[in-house]
């Protein structure tokens, strides 16, 4: 296999980097009024302006012709055929088949996926209809008015995100709560204000055995049962998103309420299928279609649309830039909505999880850097909290910035305020400060004073940001924006040769755990390193300490 660093593009790149390196975007404006209608583009709803980055006329096509030499359009083709791109697992990446809603035939060994996952998303929906309406009732025959989601992971934090973002949605009567950390602590605050009466559980596991997991269903399962003292009720309290009809039985919950979804489907891409059940439950399923029709909308755009005009491909591809010939290291994301406060977090998981990798599908370790470290927080928070690094650091660090235009919540003029903070940002990323600007603003102090402050004032700008815009964050352009960020990632993956659908790093770490539990509670200590071994010790003493 050809390595990346070899490829013509790749060279030719190198050599742009050098000459794009001294310019300043401030200039580049200056120099063309119509950088903004070149460099923006629409899709789905939203609007990415891409203009305030370090490019030229010249590097988006430098940057396509990388995207060309490594096979970029036979990947996507081969993605959405079906076939098993995820190669080390031995399975197709399908979760554009859950929000399918063209009435294509989508095929992974042979078979057509779409009538099993229109099928199971009409069981969602009958179901999620009942806990609304009343039909589905608690076992003292209460209805429902709290949805408790124990998982971790894929089964935590994209359903979480996507429940948070669309609470406008909810129905008032429902409350949706969410129970990932194995630590007691996140189940006890959990339930201590909850009614077991009126309390539904949906326990998310493909295999039912992940120790998180289970775990808290476990403790779930003892409060439930403490409450009416019948085994029986556990079968109206608990659901079940898995494929272990075997392990769903052994818990108790009854087989007849678990939702399945197939091997083809990512943790970290599940939110689309019957993981969304907790979403769908309090949004309703007419308003979880539309958010499942707004991420099919960027499925067909990234599918259909030419690559110097495709969001996904753009944003995966600016990333490249960034991250392999500037040397940066991080990504911020940075929306400005509330109610997107989440969206950091889970793309963390994303992008992280995916591209965080130091070996290429064919096995050979890369000589390039791949995924970067992804964070962010919501609105004017971050602000006074961190982008003094991003001004005055000396990192760069690339940021995309969100927004919708209305809000869902107008309270006085605190909207425009925000979006007034929202551009402004960018802005002030994009054109710095300079020396003779910041003693400008010094006015008359006196002239050593002044040298020191305006040093501490001037900041050089040209760091990079997205601006994506829309109108209102809707089931649909929420849909729309996840798609987004999936396909952006798998550019990425593309483009480093990875596979972005395996994880196998975080492996060791739970197989050495399980381990170590033993351990924790018994005399022998297994052979580990002299700090862990120590550490162990110490605990037994605390916790001995603790029960005299």
């Amino acid at each position: 296999m050809t390595q990346l660093t070899s490829l013509p593009a790749w060279r030719a790149l190198t050599d742009h980097q050098r000459a794009v390196d001294p310019l300043h975007m401030r200039e580049l404006f200056a120099a063309d009024p119509r950088r903004f209608e070149r460099f923006s583009l629409e899709a789905a709803g939203w609007l990415l302006d891409y203009s305030k980055n370090r490019i030229t006329d010249d590097t988006l096509p430098l940057l396509l012709d990388l995207a060309d030499q490594v096979g970029l359009g036979d990947w996507i083709d081969r993605m959405f055929s079906g076939e098993h791109i995820n190669n080390t697992e031995d399975r197709a990446v399908l979760h554009v088949a859950l929000r399918n809603l063209g009435g294509r035939a989508v095929r992974t060994n042979g078979q057509d996926v779409m009538p099993g996952v229109r099928r199971v998303l009409e069981r969602m929906g009958r179901f999620a209809d009942d806990v609304r309406s009343g039909a589905w009732r608690g076992y003292s025959g209460e209805r429902i008015t709290d949805v408790v989601n124990i998982g971790i992971g894929g089964s935590n934090l994209g359903p979480l995100m996507v429940s948070e973002a669309l609470r406008p949605y909810h129905a008032p009567h429902l409350r949706l709560h969410f129970v990932s950390n194995v630590d007691g602590t996140h189940l006890v605050e959990t339930l201590e204000p909850l009614n077991p009466e009126t309390t539904l559980f949906v326990v998310a596991s493909k295999t039912f055995t992940t120790l998180e997991t289970m775990s808290n269903a476990a403790a779930a399962r003892t409060w439930v049962l403490e409450a009416f003292g019948e085994e029986l009720a556990i079968a109206r309290h608990f659901v079940a998103d898995s494929t272990s009809a075997e392990e769903v039985a052994r818990f108790g919950s009854d087989v007849a309420n678990m939702f399945e979804f197939w091997d083809w489907v990512g943790g970290r891409y599940s939110m689309w299928s019957a993981i969304g059940l907790p979403v769908m439950t309090a949004i309703g399923p007419d308003h979880f279609t539309e958010f499942l029709a707004g991420a099919h909308d960027m499925d067909e755009h990234f599918r259909s649309a030419s690559f110097d005009s495709n969001m996904p491909v753009i944003l995966g591809l600016l990333g490249v830039w960034y991250t392999n010939f500037f040397g940066a290291c991080s990504h911020a994301v940075l929306p400005y909505d509330q109610y997107l406060r989440r969206l950091p977090e889970h793309l963390q998981q994303l992008d992280m999880e995916s591209n965080g990798k130091s070996v290429t599908r064919s096995g050979d370790a890369v000589d390039h850097a791949t995924g970067p470290i992804v964070w962010g927080t919501a609105g004017t928070d971050g602000q006074h909290a961190y982008y003094q690094l991003i001004h005055q650091g000396t990192r760069l660090i690339p940021a995309d910035f969100i927004a919708p235009a209305v809000s869902h919540n107008p309270v006085a003029d605190q909207h425009e305020k925000l979006l007034a903070n929202f551009l402004a940002q960018p802005e002030a990323l994009m054109r710095g400060k300079t020396p003779d600007e910041a003693a400008t603003e010094l006015g008359g102090v006196s002239q050593p004073c002044r040298d020191l402050l305006a040093a501490q004032k001037t900041f050089p700008g040209n760091r990079p940001t997205n601006t994506l815009l829309v109108d209102k964050v809707t089931p649909r352009t929420l849909g729309a924006l996840l798609a987004l960020y999936e396909h952006k990632v798998f550019v990425q993956g593309c483009i480093w040769g990875l596979n972005s659908f395996d994880q196998w790093g975080v492996e060791l770490g739970k197989q050495l755990a399980g381990g170590i539990l033993q351990e924790l509670t018994g005399e022998e200590t297994g052979p580990h390193d002299a700090s862990t071994t120590a550490l162990i010790g110490r605990i037994r003493q605390f916790r001995a300490a603790e029960s005299r």
